[in-house]
Protein backbone atom coordinates (compact mmCIF):
# COMPACT_ATOMS: atom_id res chain seq x y z
CA UNK A 1 0.00 0.00 0.00
CA UNK A 2 2.75 2.44 0.95
CA UNK A 3 4.74 1.53 -2.17
CA UNK A 4 1.73 2.31 -4.34
CA UNK A 5 1.39 5.74 -2.70
CA UNK A 6 5.10 6.46 -3.25
CA UNK A 7 4.84 5.45 -6.90
CA UNK A 8 1.77 7.67 -7.31
CA UNK A 9 3.72 10.63 -5.93
CA UNK A 10 6.73 9.88 -8.18
CA UNK A 11 4.58 9.69 -11.32
CA UNK A 12 2.73 12.84 -10.27
CA UNK A 13 5.96 14.80 -9.97
CA UNK A 14 7.15 13.53 -13.36
CA UNK A 15 3.89 14.64 -14.96
CA UNK A 16 3.99 18.02 -13.19
CA UNK A 17 0.80 17.37 -11.23
CA UNK A 18 0.15 18.77 -7.76
CA UNK A 19 -1.81 16.16 -5.85
CA UNK A 20 -2.56 17.43 -2.35
CA UNK A 21 -5.46 16.60 -0.03
CA UNK A 22 -8.74 16.61 -1.98
CA UNK A 23 -6.83 16.90 -5.29
CA UNK A 24 -5.44 13.40 -4.77
CA UNK A 25 -8.73 12.07 -6.05
CA UNK A 26 -9.33 11.49 -9.77
CA UNK A 27 -10.86 14.32 -11.74
CA UNK A 28 -14.64 14.23 -11.97
CA UNK A 29 -15.21 13.60 -8.26
CA UNK A 30 -17.09 16.21 -6.25
CA UNK A 31 -14.18 18.47 -5.22
CA UNK A 32 -16.08 21.75 -5.51
CA UNK A 33 -19.30 21.01 -3.67
CA UNK A 34 -21.16 24.27 -3.09
CA UNK A 35 -23.04 25.25 0.05
CA UNK A 36 -26.25 25.31 -1.98
CA UNK A 37 -25.55 21.69 -3.02
CA UNK A 38 -25.08 20.78 0.64
CA UNK A 39 -28.36 22.49 1.56
CA UNK A 40 -30.29 20.72 -1.22
CA UNK A 41 -28.85 17.38 -0.13
CA UNK A 42 -29.86 17.99 3.49
CA UNK A 43 -33.38 19.18 2.71
CA UNK A 44 -34.09 16.36 0.27
CA UNK A 45 -32.90 13.63 2.65
CA UNK A 46 -34.08 15.08 5.98
CA UNK A 47 -37.08 17.11 4.90
CA UNK A 48 -39.65 14.33 4.50
CA UNK A 49 -42.61 15.13 6.72
CA UNK A 50 -41.03 18.33 8.04
CA UNK A 51 -42.89 21.62 8.12
CA UNK A 52 -42.09 24.92 6.47
CA UNK A 53 -40.03 26.01 9.49
CA UNK A 54 -37.46 23.26 8.81
CA UNK A 55 -36.83 24.51 5.27
CA UNK A 56 -36.85 28.19 6.16
CA UNK A 57 -34.48 27.84 9.11
CA UNK A 58 -31.98 25.59 7.29
CA UNK A 59 -31.97 27.93 4.28
CA UNK A 60 -31.52 30.97 6.53
CA UNK A 61 -28.63 29.38 8.42
CA UNK A 62 -26.77 28.44 5.24
CA UNK A 63 -27.49 31.97 4.01
CA UNK A 64 -25.63 33.32 7.05
CA UNK A 65 -22.67 31.09 6.21
CA UNK A 66 -22.62 32.15 2.54
CA UNK A 67 -22.68 35.83 3.51
CA UNK A 68 -19.88 35.36 6.05
CA UNK A 69 -17.55 33.32 3.84
CA UNK A 70 -18.37 35.00 0.50
CA UNK A 71 -20.09 31.82 -0.69
CA UNK A 72 -17.00 29.62 -0.55
CA UNK A 73 -17.39 26.07 -1.84
CA UNK A 74 -17.64 23.45 0.88
CA UNK A 75 -14.22 22.00 0.11
CA UNK A 76 -12.55 25.40 0.42
CA UNK A 77 -13.77 26.05 3.99
CA UNK A 78 -10.93 25.91 6.51
CA UNK A 79 -11.05 25.17 10.25
CA UNK A 80 -10.40 28.83 11.07
CA UNK A 81 -13.52 29.83 9.16
CA UNK A 82 -15.73 28.36 11.89
CA UNK A 83 -14.43 30.94 14.38
CA UNK A 84 -14.93 33.67 11.79
CA UNK A 85 -18.52 32.48 11.32
CA UNK A 86 -19.13 32.48 15.10
CA UNK A 87 -17.87 36.08 15.38
CA UNK A 88 -19.98 37.10 12.38
CA UNK A 89 -23.14 35.79 14.06
CA UNK A 90 -22.38 37.61 17.31
CA UNK A 91 -21.75 40.83 15.34
CA UNK A 92 -25.22 40.44 13.83
CA UNK A 93 -26.61 40.65 17.37
CA UNK A 94 -27.53 37.00 17.85
CA UNK A 95 -27.50 35.65 21.40
CA UNK A 96 -25.28 32.78 22.45
CA UNK A 97 -28.19 30.33 22.39
CA UNK A 98 -29.15 31.47 18.87
CA UNK A 99 -25.55 31.11 17.67
CA UNK A 100 -25.48 27.58 19.09
CA UNK A 101 -28.70 26.73 17.24
CA UNK A 102 -27.32 28.08 13.95
CA UNK A 103 -24.09 26.12 14.44
CA UNK A 104 -26.02 22.95 15.22
CA UNK A 105 -27.98 23.33 11.97
CA UNK A 106 -24.94 24.20 9.83
CA UNK A 107 -22.91 21.39 11.39
CA UNK A 108 -25.64 18.87 10.49
CA UNK A 109 -26.00 20.17 6.92
CA UNK A 110 -22.26 20.17 6.23
CA UNK A 111 -21.73 16.81 7.94
CA UNK A 112 -24.41 15.11 5.87
CA UNK A 113 -23.06 16.59 2.63
CA UNK A 114 -19.54 15.37 3.48
CA UNK A 115 -20.76 11.82 4.11
CA UNK A 116 -23.17 11.60 1.19
CA UNK A 117 -20.73 13.00 -1.36
CA UNK A 118 -17.60 11.26 -0.12
CA UNK A 119 -15.73 14.51 0.38
CA UNK A 120 -12.43 13.87 2.14
CA UNK A 121 -12.53 16.72 4.65
CA UNK A 122 -13.28 17.10 8.35
CA UNK A 123 -16.41 18.99 9.32
CA UNK A 124 -14.97 22.40 10.30
CA UNK A 125 -18.00 23.27 12.45
CA UNK A 126 -17.42 20.49 14.99
CA UNK A 127 -15.98 21.57 18.32
CA UNK A 128 -16.15 25.35 17.80
CA UNK A 129 -16.17 27.15 21.14
CA UNK A 130 -19.21 29.40 21.63
CA UNK A 131 -19.14 31.47 24.86
CA UNK A 132 -22.27 31.98 26.93
CA UNK A 133 -23.85 35.41 27.17
CA UNK A 134 -22.87 37.29 30.32
CA UNK A 135 -26.06 39.33 30.24
CA UNK A 136 -28.36 36.54 29.18
CA UNK A 137 -31.98 37.14 30.16
CA UNK A 138 -33.43 34.30 32.18
CA UNK A 139 -37.06 33.38 31.76
CA UNK A 140 -38.82 33.81 35.06
CA UNK A 141 -41.78 31.81 36.39
CA UNK A 142 -45.08 33.62 36.79
CA UNK A 143 -45.56 34.53 40.50
CA UNK A 144 -48.42 32.73 42.22
CA UNK A 145 -50.60 35.81 42.84
CA UNK A 146 -50.13 36.98 39.23
CA UNK A 147 -51.01 33.49 37.97
CA UNK A 148 -54.25 33.48 39.96
CA UNK A 149 -55.19 36.94 38.62
CA UNK A 150 -54.44 35.93 35.03
CA UNK A 151 -56.64 32.87 35.36
CA UNK A 152 -59.47 35.03 36.74
CA UNK A 153 -59.19 37.38 33.74
CA UNK A 154 -59.26 34.38 31.40
CA UNK A 155 -62.49 33.17 33.03
CA UNK A 156 -64.04 36.63 32.55
CA UNK A 157 -62.98 37.16 28.90
CA UNK A 158 -63.75 33.56 27.93
CA UNK A 159 -62.40 33.58 24.36
CA UNK A 160 -60.06 31.35 22.36
CA UNK A 161 -56.75 33.12 23.20
CA UNK A 162 -57.67 33.12 26.91
CA UNK A 163 -58.56 29.40 26.72
CA UNK A 164 -55.05 28.82 25.40
CA UNK A 165 -53.45 30.79 28.25
CA UNK A 166 -55.60 29.01 30.84
CA UNK A 167 -54.74 25.61 29.34
CA UNK A 168 -51.03 26.37 29.56
CA UNK A 169 -51.27 27.82 33.05
CA UNK A 170 -52.11 24.53 34.80
CA UNK A 171 -50.51 22.00 32.43
CA UNK A 172 -47.10 23.56 31.71
CA UNK A 173 -47.28 22.36 28.11
CA UNK A 174 -45.10 23.94 25.47
CA UNK A 175 -47.02 26.49 23.39
CA UNK A 176 -46.71 24.49 20.14
CA UNK A 177 -47.93 21.35 21.93
CA UNK A 178 -51.14 23.12 22.95
CA UNK A 179 -51.69 25.05 19.71
CA UNK A 180 -51.47 21.86 17.61
CA UNK A 181 -54.09 19.92 19.58
CA UNK A 182 -57.18 18.34 18.12
CA UNK A 183 -60.33 18.51 20.20
CA UNK A 184 -60.27 14.70 20.16
CA UNK A 185 -56.92 14.79 21.96
CA UNK A 186 -58.84 16.03 25.01
CA UNK A 187 -60.49 13.29 27.07
CA UNK A 188 -62.97 14.58 29.64
CA UNK A 189 -64.84 11.28 30.09
CA UNK A 190 -62.01 9.51 31.89
CA UNK A 191 -62.08 9.48 35.70
CA UNK A 192 -58.88 11.53 35.35
CA UNK A 193 -59.54 14.12 32.61
CA UNK A 194 -56.44 14.53 30.48
CA UNK A 195 -54.84 15.47 27.19
CA UNK A 196 -53.30 12.75 25.04
CA UNK A 197 -50.30 14.57 23.63
CA UNK A 198 -49.17 12.98 20.37
CA UNK A 199 -47.56 13.97 17.09
CA UNK A 200 -49.65 15.25 14.18
CA UNK A 201 -48.67 15.94 10.55
CA UNK A 202 -49.02 19.68 11.19
CA UNK A 203 -47.12 19.65 14.52
CA UNK A 204 -44.25 17.44 15.60
CA UNK A 205 -43.09 17.11 19.21
CA UNK A 206 -39.74 18.21 20.55
CA UNK A 207 -38.56 14.91 22.07
CA UNK A 208 -39.76 11.34 22.47
CA UNK A 209 -40.57 12.06 26.12
CA UNK A 210 -42.95 14.80 24.92
CA UNK A 211 -45.45 12.08 23.94
CA UNK A 212 -47.46 11.76 27.14
CA UNK A 213 -50.80 12.08 28.93
CA UNK A 214 -51.22 15.42 30.71
CA UNK A 215 -53.73 15.56 33.59
CA UNK A 216 -56.25 18.41 33.46
CA UNK A 217 -56.86 20.34 36.66
CA UNK A 218 -57.94 23.84 37.69
CA UNK A 219 -57.96 26.48 34.96
CA UNK A 220 -56.69 23.97 32.39
CA UNK A 221 -59.70 21.72 32.98
CA UNK A 222 -62.01 24.73 32.54
CA UNK A 223 -60.29 25.64 29.26
CA UNK A 224 -60.51 22.06 27.99
CA UNK A 225 -64.25 22.01 28.71
CA UNK A 226 -64.72 25.28 26.78
CA UNK A 227 -62.74 23.88 23.84
CA UNK A 228 -64.86 20.70 23.73
CA UNK A 229 -68.09 22.72 23.97
CA UNK A 230 -66.94 24.86 21.04
CA UNK A 231 -67.19 21.82 18.77
CA UNK A 232 -64.30 22.55 16.37
CA UNK A 233 -62.02 19.85 14.99
CA UNK A 234 -58.98 21.82 16.14
CA UNK A 235 -58.65 23.02 19.70
CA UNK A 236 -57.37 26.40 18.47
CA UNK A 237 -58.48 26.89 14.85
CA UNK A 238 -57.31 30.51 14.97
CA UNK A 239 -53.72 29.28 15.06
CA UNK A 240 -53.81 25.78 13.59
CA UNK A 241 -55.04 24.01 10.45
CA UNK A 242 -54.17 20.73 8.75
CA UNK A 243 -51.60 22.66 6.70
CA UNK A 244 -49.80 24.48 9.48
CA UNK A 245 -49.44 24.98 13.24
CA UNK A 246 -48.68 28.67 13.67
CA UNK A 247 -47.22 28.71 17.18
CA UNK A 248 -45.09 31.78 16.37
CA UNK A 249 -48.18 33.85 15.62
CA UNK A 250 -49.82 32.65 18.83
CA UNK A 251 -46.67 33.47 20.80
CA UNK A 252 -46.52 37.04 19.47
CA UNK A 253 -50.21 37.70 20.19
CA UNK A 254 -50.25 36.16 23.66
CA UNK A 255 -46.99 37.76 24.78
CA UNK A 256 -48.31 41.16 23.68
CA UNK A 257 -51.42 40.63 25.81
CA UNK A 258 -49.41 39.31 28.77
CA UNK A 259 -46.72 42.00 28.81
CA UNK A 260 -48.60 44.67 30.83
CA UNK A 261 -50.02 42.03 33.17
CA UNK A 262 -46.86 40.15 34.23
CA UNK A 263 -43.49 41.17 35.74
CA UNK A 264 -40.53 41.87 33.46
CA UNK A 265 -38.91 38.65 32.27
CA UNK A 266 -42.17 36.69 32.16
CA UNK A 267 -43.45 35.40 28.81
CA UNK A 268 -45.88 32.72 27.66
CA UNK A 269 -43.20 30.05 28.24
CA UNK A 270 -42.98 31.16 31.89
CA UNK A 271 -46.05 29.05 32.70
CA UNK A 272 -43.87 26.01 32.03
CA UNK A 273 -41.29 27.26 34.51
CA UNK A 274 -44.07 27.95 37.01
CA UNK A 275 -45.40 24.41 36.80
CA UNK A 276 -41.99 23.02 37.65
CA UNK A 277 -41.70 25.31 40.70
CA UNK A 278 -45.23 24.53 41.87
CA UNK A 279 -44.60 20.79 41.69
CA UNK A 280 -41.32 21.25 43.58
CA UNK A 281 -43.16 23.09 46.34
CA UNK A 282 -45.61 20.18 46.51
CA UNK A 283 -42.53 17.94 47.02
CA UNK A 284 -43.31 16.00 43.86
CA UNK A 285 -40.43 13.64 42.90
CA UNK A 286 -38.33 15.09 40.09
CA UNK A 287 -38.83 12.15 37.73
CA UNK A 288 -42.62 12.47 38.15
CA UNK A 289 -42.26 16.18 37.34
CA UNK A 290 -40.36 15.20 34.19
CA UNK A 291 -43.12 12.78 33.21
CA UNK A 292 -45.82 15.43 33.65
CA UNK A 293 -43.96 18.14 31.73
CA UNK A 294 -42.38 15.96 29.06
CA UNK A 295 -38.82 16.70 30.14
CA UNK A 296 -36.14 14.12 29.39
CA UNK A 297 -34.92 12.27 32.47
CA UNK A 298 -31.25 11.25 32.54
CA UNK A 299 -30.08 7.75 33.33
CA UNK A 300 -30.18 4.36 31.63
CA UNK A 301 -32.82 3.03 34.01
CA UNK A 302 -35.28 5.74 32.99
CA UNK A 303 -35.83 3.97 29.67
CA UNK A 304 -37.07 0.78 31.40
CA UNK A 305 -40.72 0.04 32.13
CA UNK A 306 -43.85 1.97 31.18
CA UNK A 307 -43.20 5.04 33.28
CA UNK A 308 -45.69 6.80 35.56
CA UNK A 309 -49.41 6.25 35.06
CA UNK A 310 -52.05 8.91 34.55
CA UNK A 311 -53.65 8.37 37.97
CA UNK A 312 -50.41 9.03 39.83
CA UNK A 313 -49.62 12.13 37.76
CA UNK A 314 -53.16 13.44 38.29
CA UNK A 315 -52.80 12.97 42.05
CA UNK A 316 -49.71 15.18 42.12
CA UNK A 317 -51.30 17.77 39.81
CA UNK A 318 -54.28 18.10 42.15
CA UNK A 319 -51.84 19.23 44.89
CA UNK A 320 -50.84 22.38 42.97
CA UNK A 321 -54.33 23.81 42.44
Amino acid sequence: YWDSLRLEQIHSRELGLSLINADLRPSGEKTSLSLDDALRCYQSLKGAGKGDLFFRSSSRNIGYLKDCLDNKSLTMIENGDSGKFRDYLFERGLSSSSVKRVFSSVRAIVGLAIRENGVDITNPFVGTFIPDDQNRKRRLPVPGDVLTELQRICFDLDDEPRWLIALLSDTGMRLAEAVGLLSDDINLDDCNPHIKLQEHPWRSLKTRSSIREVPLVGASLWAAERIKDNGNEFAFPKYCTKAKCNANSASAALNKWLKPRVPDGCVIHSFRHSLRDRLREAECPSDVVDAIGGWSTEGVGQGYGKGYGLELKARWMQKIT
